[in-house]
């Protein structure tokens, strides 16, 4: 099986930044997406980042672009999200995501593994 697991997540003011890392282990595979997603209480989970397996490719929500960016190290199974201009929306709890696949899609019912999660709170 696949662990993943997030860290990096705190409490942080309005205009801050935070690190979000995720590392995998255990039973591995070559050629896999990984993505950020976050769920606000009483909000749907949804999608915030991914990144192509090379890192070539990235793609974002609309809210975070600009101020997020992810990237990869192969090397290290880890990827990060680097959060920058937070706001108070951008409170959530934060959570890693692999897709064997390419990683294009939107949906979390499309990726295969997951985090426990890492919560991120910005104050005002």
């Amino acid at each position: 099986q696949v662990q993943v697991v997030e860290s990096g997540g705190g409490l942080v003011q309005a205009g801050g930044s935070l690190r979000l890392s995720c590392t995998t282990s255990g039973r591995t595979f070559s050629n896999y997406a990984m993505g950020w997603f976050r769920q606000a209480p009483g909000r749907e989970r949804e999608f915030v980042a991914a990144v192509s397996w090379s890192g070539g490719y990235s793609f974002y929500t609309d809210s975070v672009k600009g101020r997020f960016t992810i990237s990869r190290d192969n090397a290290m199974n880890t990827d990060y999200l680097q959060m920058n201009s937070l706001k108070p929306e951008d409170t959530a709890v934060y959570y890693c995501a692999v897709d064997r696949g390419i990683g294009s899609s939107r949906s979390p019912l499309d990726w295969q593994y997951w985090g426990q999660g890492t919560q991120v709170t910005v104050s005002s």
